[in-house]
């Protein structure tokens, strides 16, 4: 091997500049690697640019029959009082933001000139879900607020299990990730967070500046090309910090962002005080803010819709009074049917939500239907036994799908989740779970209080005075996992915030 060097070194002058020319190639390419391997290098953002141009084999489709349609059936089917109305400010900014993402987003037309629609000072947040249908209803909401907050554009990284629910929200653009995003499979791996996360570049820059003495401050810090935003439920103390207004000046700087959670985070955006003038602003009714982003950004798709108002027109429509009961229990195997269904039963005829079963023949006046929304097929039976069986007085029990357990990667269980949530949006009156995002997502988009029955739960188990059921303050759903620093009763904390009804280490949206 030594010889043939030799002799390669030896040779003509053509022989040397071609080694030469080699070696500096390679070189060059181990340079280029490691700076497009590198987030803080201005290289880096080149693939994220050249993906964002690209197309994704997605026709967009501008119809959208549920956003066309779903007036007409809250104002004369389903809703006996007016639905919340967004205020003027937020309507203009939704337009703004429109906008914004025509000129920024994935180009959804092939007529439209990139030039015209693309410039190099927008910036992005890519939402990327992992849990059930409601947790992720929850957190795409929450990813669109902080979003319009931003003005960055919202982008999803939707898998199959997640194709064909919902209408494309933003008119003539795709709110999709591209299918040539470099980083697309890896956004919620660990060696993903480990190298790009927020909470990882805030320890690893604050153990370095510990070793140099003196204060440490990320504002004297470069920003990289892209950062993880991870806000899941074992998210650490330095990824919560992502919630510190002195922070939100270095993220502002970032161009791309993927936030990873499936919690509805908006209560800590409320006791910022970067974002909270703003969103006094959008909200001046601050218990619907839920309601609002979840009206404008998630209107069923053509196949949803069909399926929803099927249902509803074959089962539902003919009531004077609409009753949702959303189950959902986490530990079937621990938590004895009875003492659920005591539980609902206790809760609902309490409340005279319904008559005891031996009073329907004397006391219903009005023709009832009831909507069982559960993994289980025992509930809505038992109900059934208890009202339906007399249904020559006017009530009847119906249930739309029963999975048995929840599933992943699936499509078809999203799409009957999907089903059950707007369904249940349509009652008159709601029964939800403790802790359940389904129910929080259903009440919501319905504009009704629930009633939240405490279903027993092993791991936190209630004493026996304690209520059956608690009717909820308002419509917000309930952020489960805050950080520390968020609960009200810590010292220089501030906003609408106060614990849950049936969480009580959550935070929701109260006031105002």
């Amino acid at each position: 091997m030594g010889r043939r060097l030799t002799e390669i070194l030896n040779s003509s002058s053509s022989g040397k500049f071609r080694l030469i020319l080699v070696a500096a190639f390679a070189v060059v390419s181990l340079l280029l690697a490691a700076a497009l391997l590198s987030p803080e290098s201005p290289f880096f953002y080149l693939p994220l640019r050249i993906a964002l141009s690209s197309r994704r084999p997605r026709i967009y489709d501008p119809t959208c029959d549920s956003r066309r349609d779903h007036h007409s059936y809250s104002a004369t089917k389903y809703h006996r009082t007016p639905s919340p109305q967004p205020s003027p400010y937020l309507l203009a900014k939704l337009r703004d933001y429109e906008d914004l993402h025509r000129r920024c987003g994935p180009l959804s037309d092939p007529t439209l000139n990139p030039q015209e629609f693309r410039t190099d000072d927008c910036k992005f947040v890519v939402y990327a879900p992992s849990q059930g249908l409601g947790n992720r209803i929850l957190g795409l909401s929450s990813t669109f607020l902080y979003a319009l907050l931003t003005n960055r554009v919202l982008l999803v990284e939707f898998g199959p299990d997640m194709e064909d629910l919902f209408c494309e929200p933003f008119p003539n653009s795709t709110w999709y990730l591209p299918e040539t995003f470099p980083f697309r499979f890896q956004l919620q791996t660990y060696r993903f967070r480990k190298a790009y996360s927020f909470g990882t570049l805030l320890q690893k820059k604050e153990e370095d500046q510990q070793k140099k003495g003196g204060k440490f401050s990320l504002l004297d810090s470069s920003a990289p090309a892209l950062l993880q935003i991870f806000l899941q439920d074992k998210y650490n103390d330095y990824d919560k910090l992502f919630f510190r207004d002195e922070n939100q000046g270095f993220v502002h700087r970032v161009p791309w962002l993927a936030l990873v959670h499936d919690g509805y985070f908006i209560p800590c955006l409320f006791q910022m005080q970067s974002f909270r003038s703003e969103l006094e602003k959008l909200f001046p009714d601050q218990e619907t803010v839920f309601h609002h982003l979840a009206k404008y950004l998630l209107s069923p798709s053509n196949e949803a819709w069909g399926h929803i108002t099927g249902f509803y027109e074959a089962y539902l429509a003919k009531a004077e009074e609409r009753i949702g009961y959303q189950i959902r229990v986490f530990e079937p195997k621990k938590t004895p049917f009875p003492a659920v269904m005591k539980q609902i039963m206790s809760c609902t005829q309490k409340h005279r939500i319904l008559p005891q079963s031996s009073e329907v023949a004397l006391r219903n006046e009005t023709s009832k239907s009831i909507l069982v929304a559960s993994l289980s097929r025992k509930y809505y039976e038992e109900i059934d036994s208890m009202y339906g069986e007399r249904s020559h007085c006017g009530i009847a029990v119906y249930q739309a799908s029963h999975e048995g357990k929840q599933h992943f990667g699936d499509n078809s269980h999203n799409m009957k989740a999907w089903m059950d949530i707007y369904l249940l949006s349509m009652s008159d009156v709601l029964v939800t779970s403790s802790m359940s995002t389904f129910g929080y997502v259903a009440a919501g988009i319905a504009g009704v209080r629930p009633w939240i029955v405490m279903i027993p739960d092993p791991y936190h188990p209630r004493g026996a005075d304690e209520p059956s059921c608690e009717r909820a303050v308002n419509i917000e759903p309930c952020f489960h996992f805050p950080p520390w620093f968020a609960y009200p009763d810590q010292p220089g904390t501030v906003g609408p915030v106060a614990r849950c009804e049936d969480v009580s280490w959550g935070l929701k949206i109260v006031g105002g």
